[in-house]
């Protein structure tokens, strides 16, 4: 059972990994395949750009493909940085120059509110395509904090905790984290797929 994760980025697969770790599923990554076609993601919606990669990349391939598109909403900007999230500040993507741009454009707020949302989508080889979402409320510390995760995690405190996802020990993130909830859900909805991804 092979399932190809549409993404580069080495934080994510190995979230996506720890959490969907199930016997006799291979996940590779677009690291593993050479010459793969590269999706921008210029949807409005994160539902349209994890689409998007999943459906674009099992065509591609002959391969099932998990598409994954995540990010901050932040409700005092209204809900930016949303889809912008990993290009916040511009690019190329540079977590800290995302991270103190958010403290600025929130300098003065009182609501802090803000939820972390994570949509998965799975494509069969002929494109067909559906998706789960999870989320994490929380809210958005007075400044960096922590040294694991990657992104906004050194600022976002999830609802229930003190510490900021980079505080917390990654077992723990891997259990409440919105891409966690999500791909619980995924495993819930989609386990026969997952055990055909071949």
């Amino acid at each position: 059972m092979k399932l190809l994760v549409a993404t580069h980025n080495s934080h994510k697969l190995d979230e996506i990994l720890a959490i969907l770790a199930r016997p006799g599923l291979v996940l590779v990554s677009m690291r593993d395949i050479p010459d793969l076609p590269e999706v921008e993601e210029d949807g409005a919606t994160f539902d349209a750009n994890a689409r998007k990669k999943a459906v674009t990349l099992a065509r591609a391939t002959g391969l099932w493909a998990l598409g994954d598109d995540s990010g901050l909403e932040v409700a005092a900007l209204g809900g930016e940085p949303g889809v912008y999230s990993a290009r916040y500040a511009g690019e190329p993507v540079n977590y800290s120059a995302n991270n103190t741009k958010l403290l600025t454009r929130l300098s003065g707020q009182t609501d802090r509110r803000a939820r972390f949302r994570c949509v998965l989508a799975l494509a069969d080889p002929a494109g067909n395509c559906r998706t789960v979402e999870g989320r994490c409320e929380g809210r958005i510390a007075e400044a960096p904090r922590g040294a694991n995760g990657f992104g906004y995690d050194p600022l976002f405190i999830p609802d229930g905790y003190r510490g900021t996802f980079a505080e917390l020990a990654p077992e723990v993130k891997n259990r409440i984290s919105h891409r966690a909830v999500a791909l619980r859900e995924a495993e819930r909805a989609w386990g026969k797929e997952l055990a055909i991804a071949d």
